[in-house]
Formats: structure tokens, sequence, C-alpha cells
């Protein structure tokens, strides 16, 4: 197997000189960068690839957790914390495992030997590049829709509509189980009925999402998501 590339994201310098030291003795890790904080580590997995990302929890402007709920990319995570009281909610979001600091080197092993076992089943199950397209049943056919030419998807129950620059398809699934499809990365749900493609979104005024011709609610449940994925995507002075 490939080595797993490594982002080390935590405020505290002698935590990341330690996470770095037992990097170094690993020999299926690669450090490819470390950070004081995770919009700096997000702008960064924006062009190079991270497998694995050793975050930590309390960190000032935005939390490990804040980080993981909003962020569109997914590496494994492993959180580094010395707050117990985290776990549960940490493992709600998908992570492969917890540390607790100081973080003991055979406790490291541990949890990175099986982010290396999950990343090879991946790898097996999923061996090539996630496809452009997918397929969907509409009406009486099954259509074939370009990601690239979704603007936004509206939920109704148990379909939903699609639509695209250049019509409007109704496909019998629920916006759910459509959003499971999708790469994370390049769509964003603003409403309980709406999920947006991120590149078409002109601007953001208020609580609304300008599309081309098209003028859509963000609910104050999914504000603060939304605003923190657009925050990691803006460019700074």
């Amino acid at each position: 197997m490939k080595k797993l590339n490594c982002i080390i994201v935590d405020d505290e310098p002698v935590a990341r000189r330690i996470l770095q030291e037992f990097v170094a003795q690993t020999p299926f890790l690669e450090l490819a960068g470390q950070f004081e904080n995770a919009l700096k580590a997000d702008a960064f997995m924006q062009n190079n690839r991270a497998d694995l990302l050793f975050l930590d929890i309390e960190m000032p402007r935005m939390s490990g957790l804040q980080y993981l709920k909003s962020t569109a990319v997914k590496p494994l995570v492993i959180l580094t914390t010395a707050f117990p009281e985290y776990a549960l909610e940490g493992y709600e979001l998908d992570i492969i495992d917890y540390l607790l600091k100081p973080v003991a080197f055979r406790r490291f092993l541990k949890a990175v030997q099986k982010a290396k076992e999950y990343a090879e089943l991946r790898d097996a199950t999923n061996p090539g590049p996630a496809p452009s397209w997918l397929f969907v049943r509409s009406e009486r056919r099954i259509e074939k829709i370009e990601l690239k030419d979704i603007l936004y998807i509206e939920s109704l129950g148990n379909y939903v509509n699609i639509y695209t620059e250049a019509k409007k398809i109704i496909a019998y699934l629920t916006l759910k189980g459509l959003e499971a499809q999708l790469p994370a990365y390049e769509f964003i749900k603003i409403h309980q009925s709406f999920l947006v493609s991120f590149s078409k979104i002109n601007s953001i005024e208020g609580n609304q999402v300008n599309l081309k011709n098209k003028v859509l609610p963000i609910s104050r449940h999914y504000r603060d998501s939304v605003m923190q994925a657009v925050e990691q995507r803006l460019l700074k002075r």
C-alpha cells in the first residue's frame, strides 16, 4: 500500500511536534503539512492530497468539530484532544479514532493502524475515481445526468426535481438518497428541501443563494454550515 499523507492541525506547537515525531517513526505515514488552525489546513487540502488528518478539537476561531461539520474535504480523521467528553460527538462525525493528550506512542500506533486498514479496505472496494455523472429513474425512462450540469435539487417528499440549465428532471428517489451519491465537495445543503451545486452559486445575500435566474432560501438551521463552507473558500487579503 502507498503511504498515507498526513496533516496535523493543532494550535499547540508542542502537540504538533510530538505528532510529527510519531509520524516520522511510522513507516506507512508521510507528513504532508502541519497547521495551527483548521482554515489554513483546509486551504492546503484544496490543492494537495491528504489521506489522514490529525485534528485538535479546542482551537481558536473554529473548533475541530465545527470544521468537520462544515468541510467538503473528507480525509480520514483522528481527533486529538485533552477533553474526553467530545468523544461521542466525534464518532457521530465518522472519525477513525480519538486520542487523548498527552498521546502515548503505543496508542498512536493503534489508531493509525486502524486508519491504514480502513484505507486499504476502501481502496480495494473503490478502485476507480468517482464518476462525473449518474443515472436516475425519471417517469418511464432512465436518464443520465452530468453532475457539472446540475444547478440545484429540490425535495418533494418521495421524489426530487433536478434542475439543470437546460431542463427539469423528476427523479423517483429521496433527497437524502441522492445526496449520498453526490460528491460532498461539489454540493451543499442550504435548506431541508434544497441541495445546491457549489460551482453554480453566483452570490449569497442575506439568507438567500443566487443561482442563474433563481433565488433559493438558506434556512436558519443550515446557515452556519453554509457560511463556514464558504469561508473556507473565501480569498483573504
